[in-house]
């Protein structure tokens, strides 16, 4: 026995022996090759210091998100922004405890509360349609071991609007566009994301009812169809997935496409808050199937055109808008990014004096996101949407046509509160999907630009896609939907109104970082000023 033990222990010793010569081995080639190599120069300088430097250096944005920011400073959007956004979709639940972590010295925008708040049985809602739902019961959380979670069925009200509320898109086209929720998911190509992602999230918004979502420039799939929500199919510069072999607009697949009982609604991009151009998607991401819904060559990058050819100016756009609307018969819309207060005065002016123009009008904040862009782009190009909305509801007003047209606001609108501020604004609808995208498992490792989304919603990478469970996820999706509209109608009861669709200018104020409170009316008469005098 003593014999075996001592042959273990040589074994051992000799392993380590080897271990350690391996490794001082290494590290002194590694010096050698840092020394010699002309691309790094800390390197050269400082081998061993400088691995340690490029080491740390990638662990840092991990580091800064669940370490070291606070839970109100990462960015996009802060753990506390992310965690809502995870919980009301795992455990169809978004109560919190103690207080709230906003910093109340900072300006803002506030909703103005009722002294005698609607009663919950006043709300004005279907309360007859249920939603067939499962989430999370979280049983034990400890430290040091995996949390206890039970899936369990749930069948919560869809929290639709009444019959009467019911938003309408395009009345006067042959097949209007009829909703009975407000929110639902802003455009999203499949490449962009995977087939797994677009799945889930089709089943998902229909399991909800009474939403819808944006197929995004990159063509209808079959995975958008999956769940049979309804869809706005999105036409891009590219005419992805309406065009003929030549990149032009294949009316004949146009109308075939809007015969698909799913599609409501088409929606002609010019712009996208976050990259006021052509969409880009790289090479690796093109399959075999992405290449043939979109009518391109596989494996080799896309960038569509930054506007279309097919029209160049206000009159052409309402021409090309009336001839979707004549051959298909669905509403056609416009999805724009407003730059300044003069953005829409021409496209107004044009709809008042020719009866034509768009049934609806998707905005898009300049914090919106992207699946790829640049940094000039997102950042500097294109208003945010809360100064955006009252340029263009304001314009449209001046001009006698609001009504003529629905409004569909996005930009970070992930949560009742910022909707109900935008619908205040003047938005009929709004559009969310990077808080669908975080429903379905988005840890917001910003890598959607590079097919290496790790958990396998912003890639079409076969392996990295098997992370994401649609069975599972779709209801992610539901939950997070449900619970937004149930926070909707909770935050309208608390203005006294009886639906969020009565949001109106006087239910919001501003307060400056002094504390000073400012109507929003007064805010709009002078957005409507500004308007005035640009003519």
């Amino acid at each position: 026995m003593n014999g075996l033990s001592n042959l273990m222990i040589i074994i051992g010793f000799t392993v380590i022996f080897f271990i350690l010569i391996a490794l001082v081995l290494f590290i002194i080639y590694m010096i050698f090759f840092d020394r010699h190599q002309k691309h790094h120069a800390i390197l050269r300088n400082y081998p061993m210091f400088g691995r340690i430097r490029y080491l740390l250096e990638k662990l840092g944005p991990e580091m800064r998100q669940y370490w070291f920011n606070s839970d109100k400073e990462g960015k996009p959007f802060s753990r506390d922004d992310y965690e809502h956004m995870v919980k009301s979709s795992k455990y169809l639940n978004d109560v919190i405890g103690f207080g709230s972590k906003r910093d109340f010295d900072e300006e803002g925008f506030f909703v103005k509360n009722s002294m005698f708040p609607k009663l919950t049985e006043e709300t004005k809602f279907d309360r007859a349609i249920k939603v067939k739902t499962k989430r999370y019961n979280l049983l034990k959380d400890p430290l040091f071991s995996q949390r206890v979670e039970k899936l369990e069925d749930k069948e919560p009200s869809a929290f639709l609007l009444d019959d009467a509320d019911t938003v309408v898109i395009g009345p006067d086209t042959k097949n209007p566009f009829r909703l009975k929720g407000l929110i639902g998911m802003s455009a999203m190509s499949y490449g962009s994301l995977g087939k797994n992602a677009i799945t889930a999230l089709s089943k998902g918004l229909a399991q909800a009812k009474g939403s819808w979502m944006n197929t995004g420039e990159g063509g209808l799939s079959p995975y958008h169809l999956a769940g049979g929500v309804d869809i706005i199919m999105q036409i891009g510069p590219a005419m992805f997935g309406v065009r003929d072999s030549v990149g032009e607009l294949d009316w004949n697949e146009l109308k075939r496409k809007s015969e698909i009982p799913e599609i409501k609604a088409f929606e002609i991009k010019l712009a996208q808050g976050a990259k006021t151009r052509g969409g880009h998607i790289d090479a690796k991401k093109v399959n075999p199937e992405i290449a043939e819904i979109r009518s391109v060559v596989p494996y080799k990058s896309i960038d569509s055109p930054n506007r279309f050819h097919q029209f160049e100016d206000v009159e052409s756009l309402c021409d090309f808008i009336g001839k979707i609307r004549d051959h298909t018969g669905i509403p056609v819309g416009i999805k724009m990014v407003i730059g300044g207060n003069d953005s829409v005065e021409e496209l107004a002016r044009y709809m008042k004096k020719s009866g034509m123009g768009p049934d609806f009008i998707t905005l898009d904040g300049g914090e919106g996101g992207t699946g790829a862009s640049y940094q000039e782009m997102t950042d500097s190009v294109g208003l945010p949407i809360k100064s955006a909305l009252p340029i263009l509801v304001s314009t449209l007003e001046k001009y006698g046509i609001r009504d003529r047209v629905k409004i569909i606001a996005s930009g970070k609108l992930f949560t009742a509160d910022r909707i109900a501020i935008a619908l205040a604004m003047g938005a009929d609808l709004v559009n969310i999907a990077r808080g669908f995208m975080i429903s379905i498992g988005c840890i917001q490792t910003m890598k959607c630009h590079s097919n290496a989304c790790p958990v396998g919603v912003a890639t079409t990478d076969p392996e990295l896609q098997k992370a994401l469970v649609i069975d599972e996820k779709k209801y992610h999706v539901t939950n997070f939907l449900v619970t937004t509209r149930e926070g909707l109608f909770r935050i309208s009861a608390a203005a006294g109104l009886d639906s969020p669709i009565h949001f109106r200018p006087e239910h919001i104020c501003h307060k400056d970082d002094k504390g000073i409170v400012t109507p929003f009316e007064d805010i709009l008469k002078e957005v409507k000023g500004r308007i005035r005098a640009s003519e």
